[in-house]
C-alpha cells in the first residue's frame, strides 16, 4: 500500500475575476495540499513555512484545527478565523514555523464519529473511538514530523469550539509528541484529561458561550490542575462563543506558545 500526497493548485485553465484573484491572494502563502490515505480517505489542508529556512535550523510545527463552521472540500475555510495571524509580518519574523491547516469534510467531526447530543462535560464521551479524519490527521502530522527541519520538542496544536475538542483528544491519545496546547471555547469528558500529563495547556472560553457551554474548560482546567499539568485558565467575561477573536488577540498569545519545548 502506498501513501500518496498530492498539490492543488490554484491556477485554472480559465482566468480568475479580480473577486476570486483578491480571495486566493488572502492565503496565498498556505500552500494548497492533500493528503490521501492508504484507507483511500482525502484530507484537504494548507500548509505554511517559515519564510526563511536557514540550513541547519529546527523549527516549531503548529497543528490548527478549526471550528464546525468551517468544515468541507475549499480548502480554504479553515484559516477563516486565525489565518491572518499566522501571515502577519511581525509574528512571521518573530516567531518562525510551520503551520498545519486541516480541513474536515462537512459529514465529519474532529474527534468524535457524531457530533455529541450534549456539550455538557459530564455528558462527554468518555472512550471515544478515533474518527477517521484523525487518523488522516495523525499520518499527515507524522509526514512532516519526519522532516529534519522540525523541532520535536516544540509540537504545538490549537483549536477552536469543535477543534478546541479536538485538541483536548489528540492530546489524550498522544500526550508525549505535543509541548503545548490552546483549546479555545472547546469540551471534553474532564475524566479522560489525567492521560495529558506533560503538555503545557492554555485554556480560552467566554462565560456567555451559549453554544459549548463554559463548563466545559472549567472543568477541563480543574481536572488538569488536580492532575499536576501545567494549565492556565483565561475566561473572557461577557463573551459568547466566538472567544477565538480575544484569545488571538490576547497580549502573550504567540508568547507563551512558542515559549513552550518538551
Amino acid at each position: 500500500m502506498r501513501t500518496i500526497l498530492c498539490v492543488v493548485t490554484a491556477l485554472m485553465l480559465f482566468p480568475l475575476s479580480s473577486q476570486a484573484q483578491d480571495k486566493r491572494d488572502k492565503y496565498e502563502a498556505f500552500e494548497k495540499k492533500c493528503y490521501v490515505s492508504e484507507r483511500g480517505d482525502t484530507l484537504r489542508y494548507r500548509f505554511l513555512q517559515p519564510e526563511k529556512l536557514e540550513r541547519g535550523e529546527k523549527y516549531p510545527l503548529v497543528l490548527f484545527l478549526h471550528g464546525a463552521g468551517e468544515r468541507g472540500s475549499d480548502n480554504e475555510k479553515q484559516l477563516v478565523h486565525g489565518g491572518q495571524m499566522w501571515l502577519n509580518p511581525v509574528n512571521r519574523e518573530s516567531y518562525p514555523c510551520f503551520v498545519l491547516a486541516p480541513q474536515c469534510p462537512s459529514d465529519g467531526y474532529w474527534a468524535y464519529l457524531t457530533r455529541p447530543e450534549s456539550f455538557d462535560p459530564m455528558q462527554m464521551p468518555s472512550e471515544p473511538e478515533m474518527t477517521p479524519v484523525f487518523r488522516s490527521v495523525k499520518e499527515l502530522l507524522d509526514i512532516y514530523l519526519a522532516k529534519p527541519e522540525v523541532d520535536r520538542d516544540r509540537i504545538y496544536i490549537m483549536g477552536l469550539s469543535m477543534g478546541g475538542m479536538g485538541t483536548f483528544d489528540m492530546v489524550i491519545r498522544y500526550p508525549d509528541l505535543f509541548a503545548a496546547a490552546i483549546p479555545i471555547c472547546g469540551t471534553v469528558n474532564a475524566s479522560r484529561l489525567a492521560a495529558a500529563k506533560g503538555v503545557s495547556f492554555r485554556i480560552f472560553h467566554g462565560d456567555a458561550d451559549d453554544v459549548v457551554p463554559v463548563e466545559g474548560s472549567r472543568e477541563a482546567y480543574k481536572a488538569l490542575k488536580e492532575a499536576g499539568v501545567d494549565v492556565e485558565y483565561i475566561e473572557f467575561p461577557s463573551v459568547n462563543h466566538g472567544s477565538w477573536v480575544p484569545a488571538f488577540n490576547y497580549p502573550d498569545f504567540m508568547a507563551w506558545l512558542f515559549d513552550q519545548k518538551r
